[in-house]
């Protein structure tokens, strides 16, 4: 009987045992992805400089480039928010050509119902149709058009008049993207990721934490040391699609005073907030470990997609179309 007991008692120590290790083995995972989440931010908050705002104002010459004022509009929305109050307002830069790609958009996941407004944002170009244009504007009513030069050069300029009719005619939605046409959204598990998102000083996409300028003239993102003399750019997020509460349009507008204007877009939003002192976090799940703004190449796997918020029609092997039903 002593006998029986003794070997009851092992067995129970065994058993407690193998639950301690594999408590213990939890306890490390999880510690391990608390780091992986919180020490590049914590280094961010610590190595993140400030250096540009302790200069004063850019010039007044230097600031045209960049000031709303310098630029007319052709097509404006301004109504649009005045008796409704979106939640998401989805900013899309386009060329005036590119009337397929606005289509489709509103087609897809521009159509994600009342708590969204999706707007197209145009220069002008010598190989638009104004009267295209202006009968398309006319049916759909979402297109906002300024009169620069609408370039890749200018992506800037188009970016930093986002910013301002934002902060100008719909200051008091709660958040806002910007996100290039050819990049299939999943606004719905966006709008839920959102929910419980902070609602200020709040921007995140795709973080780029080792962006260095190409000093290669021949290259298409091309950085003379006399627009930027630094060897490696601060924290941004990819112009291919990020999200932003929207008060940081306003103060992202203001930096821009400060900050000399380069033209690679999302880079330069990436200094004005260095100016403001924000930092951009990432969005990623913890179980499986994955970056929700993908625009990395993926084979393309239905509910892998679902459970992301950004596709790229360059990282996918389908187009956007077939991705509506997830």
């Amino acid at each position: 009987m002593m006998k029986n007991y003794f070997i009851k008692c092992f067995h129970y120590i065994i058993i407690i045992e193998m639950r301690v290790r594999v408590c213990w083995r939890f306890v490390k995972v999880v510690a391990i992805a608390v780091l992986v989440f919180t020490v590049p931010s914590l280094f961010c908050r610590l190595t993140f400089s400030k250096r540009h705002s302790q200069t004063g104002p850019l010039p007044a010459e230097d600031q045209r480039i960049l000031s709303p004022k310098t630029y007319r509009y052709i097509f404006n929305q301004p109504a649009v928010c005045k008796n409704h109050t979106p939640f998401l307002v989805l900013l899309v830069p386009v060329a005036p050509a590119q009337e397929e790609a606005r289509e489709v958009v509103r087609r897809t996941w521009g159509a994600s119902g009342e708590d969204c407004l999706t707007l197209f944002f145009i220069g002008v170009s010598n190989r638009g149709r104004p009267q295209r244009l202006l009968e398309e504007n006319r049916a759909h009513g979402d297109i906002i058009q300024m009169d620069f030069q609408d370039s890749y050069q200018n992506l800037t300029i188009k970016t930093m008049m986002m910013m301002n009719w934002l902060s100008v005619y719909c200051s008091h939605a709660s958040y806002a993207m910007k996100v290039d046409a050819d990049i299939f959204v999943n606004v719905f598990r966006l709008v839920k990721h959102l929910r419980s998102s902070p609602r200020h000083s709040f921007i995140t996409g795709s973080v780029i934490s080792d962006g260095v300028p190409r000093r290669d003239s021949s290259s298409k993102w091309y950085v003379s040391k006399q627009q930027y003399p630094e060897d490696t750019f601060p924290w941004y997020v990819s112009g291919a699609g990020y999200v932003f509460s929207t008060d940081l349009a306003a103060r992202i507008s203001w930096a821009s005073t400060h900050v000399h204007m380069i033209p690679l877009e999302d880079v330069y939003v990436g200094l004005c907030l260095q100016v403001l002192g924000v930092r951009p976090v990432y969005s990623r799940t913890l179980i499986p470990f994955r970056n929700l703004f993908e625009i990395q190449h993926l084979e393309y796997d239905r509910c892998t997609f679902a459970k992301l918020i950004i596709l790229s029609r360059h990282g996918c092997v389908v187009s956007p179309m077939r991705l509506i039903p997830l």
